[in-house]
């Protein structure tokens, strides 16, 4: 056979793996898959020039073809080694190259030398030709051989053990891959036995082939672009489980977590028909109609379509996300991930189920709080008006003694009426400071159910706080600061009591943040920004933790341990939102303190 046919082939090989080699170098960020497949690549150009050097320069110019072998041995003593270090980054994404590694270069390099001075001793070759039937090799050769072909074949493992672990996703990848190594070394153990005939220049003809197959996987599937074992890996230990279909709704990948949870076998679910398999076993009865409008809104729309459903053949709820899978506005496929609130929901049942005890709790806390705080308010007044009593009875019992004494004038009777006329505006002002607490009282007593609207001055809501705190901040020894930056006869318009109770709520929460140390500050800041009034309460106790940060507004949660509920700020919360349209955001530093802000829409 007319050996010059190769010299196209060889040169097509070539300019393949210079581009391929150029491509892989100029990519930056580059992992250890990418490293590693750029140093196959430089061995097999090696491997090729060499043997087209061979068919080029040897005949020519009278070299010795056993010389060219010299520098193509480079590429094929380190190629299985460098195919090795592939298949196991491959299979683990990225390893650690430990010392240990370092033994497998002793036989490539024992090759080299073999081959360099195979003019003195023929361990290698005992008589060489470009044809392996012709060839004779040595006793060292057998020993290069398994080492090699062993590598090989290991390498080759991994990359076939993931293409059958995840043949459903990245199989178009690894299976050119696969074929890509596995053609050249299947030709080339079959030659080297001489199962069949063959020359030395059908091995770059099988690696070019390799190499068309690396660049189509390459080019065309990205596959340097992706961490297939580590990826698999990761959403095996998912907690949701996935599915992944084909434009047909086959099932073509799924993680672990799938088949634990619906106590599925792998064997039993690849390459079914997604909508046949739940029409079929009906012991899921999951509306199989349903998730298959789903899947074609997602494929219309291109967004995602998600809906919660039981599957009551194992008894829990799931929110089933569906969203389709594209690449180059080309849809590839179809993911559907279904993420377990079975707890979730029974949480929500449990809260349910309690929230009118926890409420009434709440409740008769803040009930039996806000009587301690009437006491105390009313007693200061109380005692007052009774000292005036007495003072008012002295000067009766004075004046009644005085009628018939010759000795008390005209004047003596106006001084008397004086002091007791002085009385009244006393007893006036504990009266009207009485009316005041009984008024705040009663609004605050009224049922949480009361969805009245009606219309107060930021004055008058501030007022009302400050009786009601007054006792809490005396007995904790802590001092409410106000900062009033705004027109305090500004009119806001809904439930006064409701919004009296949320600020208390968060002063409350203030002082106890302080945990009992005395003589601290807390600020109550009213300001107006745009259309709304912003009332800020902070405290300087050394801001919440992150755990709490997490939770806070989205259920309840409490700092104070098996003394706190969560409910207050939780309601606060609601309370905000549903009767007034507002919101309540909040601003936590470490080491410093807590900003709650209260923001209240101005209607008009």
């Amino acid at each position: 056979m007319n050996t010059y046919i190769y010299i196209p082939m060889l040169t097509i090989s070539i300019i393949i793996s210079v581009i391929l080699f150029i491509y892989i170098a100029k990519r930056k960020n580059k992992n250890q898959i990418k490293k590693i497949f750029e140093i196959d690549v430089g061995l097999l150009i090696i491997l090729t020039a060499s043997v087209l050097a061979q068919l080029l320069f040897a005949e020519k110019f009278n070299i010795d073809p056993i010389r060219f072998e010299y520098f193509s041995y480079i590429g094929g003593c380190f190629l299985p080694v460098s195919i090795f270090f592939t298949g196991l980054i491959f299979a683990n994404t990225k390893i650690q190259f430990k010392k240990k590694y370092l033994l497998m270069f002793i036989i490539p390099i024992i090759s080299l030398l073999v081959l360099w001075t195979n003019d003195y001793h023929h361990l290698f070759y005992e008589q060489y030709s470009t044809n392996f039937e012709d060839t004779i090799y040595g006793p060292y050769m057998t020993i290069h051989n398994i080492y090699s072909y062993a590598l090989l074949g290991i390498g080759i493992f991994y990359l076939l053990k993931f293409s059958i672990r995840n043949s459903g996703f990245f199989s178009k990848q690894s299976t050119l891959i696969v074929l890509g190594i596995s053609i050249p070394v299947v030709i080339n153990i079959l030659g080297t036995f001489k199962i069949i005939p063959m020359s030395i220049y059908v091995t770059p003809i099988t690696f070019t082939v390799a190499v068309l197959l690396f660049a189509l996987s390459i080019l065309k599937f990205q596959f340097l672009g992706v961490a297939p074992i580590a990826l698999q890996k990761i959403v095996d230990r998912m907690s949701d489980s996935y599915i992944v279909l084909d434009n047909n709704n086959c099932i073509i990948d799924f993680n672990q977590t799938l088949l634990n949870t619906f106590k599925l076998n792998s064997e039993n679910i690849r390459g079914k028909n997604f909508i046949e398999f739940l029409q079929v076993n009906k012991k899921y009865i999951i509306k199989s109609d349903k998730i298959e409008r789903s899947i074609e809104k997602a494929k219309k729309t291109n967004t995602t379509v998600s809906y919660e459903q039981k599957f009551e053949g194992i008894n829990k709820y799931f929110t089933i996300e569906i969203t389709t899978i594209n690449a180059d506005k080309a849809t590839l496929g179809t993911l559907v991930l279904l993420k377990d609130i079975t707890q979730h929901k029974l949480d929500l049942e449990t809260i349910k189920n309690n929230q009118e005890i926890l409420m009434e709790r709440e409740r008769l806390a803040s009930l039996g709080q806000l009587i301690g705080g009437i006491a105390h308010n009313l007693k200061t007044p109380i005692m007052s008006i009774a000292g005036a009593i007495e003072g008012i009875d002295e000067l009766i019992k004075e004046y009644d003694s005085s009628i018939d004494d010759p000795l008390v004038n005209s004047k003596d009777h106006h001084e008397i009426a004086g002091e007791m006329e002085a009385w009244i505006p006393k007893i006036k002002t504990h009266l009207e400071y009485m009316s005041d607490i009984i008024t705040t009282v009663k609004g605050q007593a009224v049922a949480l159910a009361n969805n009245e609207e009606d219309s107060f001055t930021i004055g008058e809501l501030v007022k009302r706080v400050n009786i009601l705190m007054k006792h809490e901040l005396k007995n904790a020894y802590i001092y409410l600061n106000v900062l009033m930056k705004t027109d305090e006869n500004l009119i806001l318009k809904g439930d006064v009591n409701s919004l009296v109770q949320v600020v208390n709520n968060m002063i409350s929460n203030s002082i106890q943040a302080y945990n009992g140390v005395h003589d601290k500050n807390i600020q109550l800041e009213v300001n107006k920004k745009g259309s709304e009034v912003i009332f800020s309460i902070t405290d300087f106790a050394g801001g919440l933790p992150e755990e709490v940060k997490d939770k806070l507004f989205k259920e309840m949660v409490t700092t104070k341990g098996k003394n706190g509920t969560g409910l207050g700020l939780y309601m606060s919360y609601s309370n905000i939102k549903a009767r007034f349209g507002g919101d309540i955001t909040y601003n936590s530093e470490d080491g410093k303190g807590t900003t709650f802000n209260i923001i209240i829409p101005i209607k008009k």
